[in-house]
């Protein structure tokens, strides 16, 4: 018999291996999760967890969205693109279920938080160094980027540290937050700074959408402290406007990035219809729904919004523009999934959203609340956004759903009252 104190160190090690795993690459992040899923069956899984598991409404909803996926699939332009992603999907159902098990196990302890932060923190100053020398702590970034000044950090080709920054952000906030509560009013204005440092990392990546969704996930975040008063909340508030305003000023790259290629293309009249007319986002908006009109019942399947924009439908649609996704995820969603599976998928999620968020709200637990949050701001409408079935941005949104579950005894899908 395995020592239990040894599967709950082992558990623990897998789960603080994520952050790292994302960074490492879509590959070693789905091994991790997959090992985390046999972990909890293998050693776990019990009958009378099954019996709990079954009962629970949001697994259920799960396993209703996981099934109508597989049949997404066969209606899919290509089913041989959208089956990976359907078909994986089932891995996060187990995923979210391990996760929640984990911490009713452990009694709702936040130890996997104290390394998570350590990462992040590292990660964040990674950002920054980036910024100041042109070059990451391995020497990746615009010397040898093909993205230019935006900041790449671990990820080497790709600008997306913005958007993991984001992916943690607000649990982490969280978790600072419940700790600096515990220690007393003067460690609470540590919190501040906390938020500073954060914040500003995101907006120097120069992910323009990542930067509205962090700025505003965290004017949510900041009003459900229990901490501040609310004149101190507006203050501060204002004072972190004016100083994003400067950072944004003093940088010439921050400066085109946020004003000269956006604000002023749409304040001035001269420029403005050029902006509209040749933008590649606006390009992909019309051609996103411009598929969602020819394909508007179910859509061309998961994945398979290239293969429509790029194949043979492009010739007899002057609004097709070709791209592996339309970066708008309402758009992505009745592109591939049409008004049914848009439905479908919709009405999932936002139960499993707010079904808790009385509960999430009188708890106070800001873990919950962060988690909650970075959820919500992925479901904000018009601005650009990564494909959601996507292994990076699916993952990051099913972990944050997990821990917003499994967090509390008051949410927790272990935690059904007889």
């Amino acid at each position: 018999m395995i020592n239990q104190n040894i599967i709950n160190n082992f558990y623990s090690t897998l789960i603080i291996f994520l952050p790292i795993s994302i960074i490492l690459g879509p590959s070693i992040s789905l091994i991790s999760i997959i090992i985390i899923c046999l972990f909890f069956i293998l050693i776990d899984m019990k009958i009378q967890n099954i019996t709990l598991i079954i009962k629970n409404k949001p697994v259920l909803l799960l396993i209703l969205l996981s099934f109508y996926l597989v049949l997404n699939t066969f209606v899919s332009l290509d089913p041989s693109n959208s089956a990976t992603r359907n078909l994986g999907f089932v891995r996060f159902i187990i995923f979210f279920v391990a996760i929640n098990y984990f911490f009713f196990k452990n009694n709702y302890k936040l130890s996997i938080f104290k390394p998570w932060l350590i990462i992040f923190s590292f990660f964040v100053f990674d950002v920054y160094f980036e910024r100041f020398y042109g070059v990451n702590t391995l020497g990746f970034g615009a010397l040898d980027s093909s993205h230019g000044p935006r900041i790449v950090s671990f990820f080497k080709d790709e600008p997306i540290a913005g958007a993991y920054i984001n992916g943690f952000l607000f649990l982490i906030l969280g978790y600072i937050s419940l700790v600096l509560k515990k220690r007393g009013d003067f460690y609470k204005y540590f919190l501040l700074l906390f938020f500073v440092l954060f914040l500003i990392s995101v907006l120097v990546t120069g992910e323009r959408s990542n930067t509205i969704k962090a700025i505003l996930g965290f004017s949510i975040f900041f009003l459900f402290l229990d901490f501040f008063k609310i004149k101190f909340k507006l203050l501060f508030f204002f004072l972190i406007i004016s100083f994003i305003s400067s950072v944004i000023i003093k940088s010439d790259y921050l400066k085109n990035r946020y004003i000269g290629q956006l604000y002023n293309n749409i304040i001035y009249e001269e420029k403005r219809d050029y902006f509209f007319e040749n933008n590649v986002y606006i390009k992909l908006y019309r051609s996103g729904l411009s598929v969602f009109k020819n394909h508007p019942l179910i859509g061309v399947g998961t994945k398979n919004y290239r293969v429509a924009t790029c194949g043979q439908e492009k010739s007899i649609n002057k609004d097709y523009y070709c791209s592996t996704h339309p970066h708008q995820i309402y758009i992505e969603f009745l592109a591939e999934h049409g008004i049914i599976g848009s439905l479908i998928s919709f009405s999932i999620f936002f139960y499993l959203i707010f079904k808790n968020l009385g509960k999430i709200i009188q708890s106070k637990n800001y873990i919950q609340i962060g988690a909650f949050i970075y959820i919500l701001i992925n479901f904000i409408p018009i601005i650009p956004s990564g494909s959601f079935f996507s292994d990076f941005n699916i993952t990051f949104f099913m972990l944050n759903l997990s821990l917003m579950y499994a967090v509390s005894d008051k949410t927790n899908i272990f935690e059904i009252k007889k």
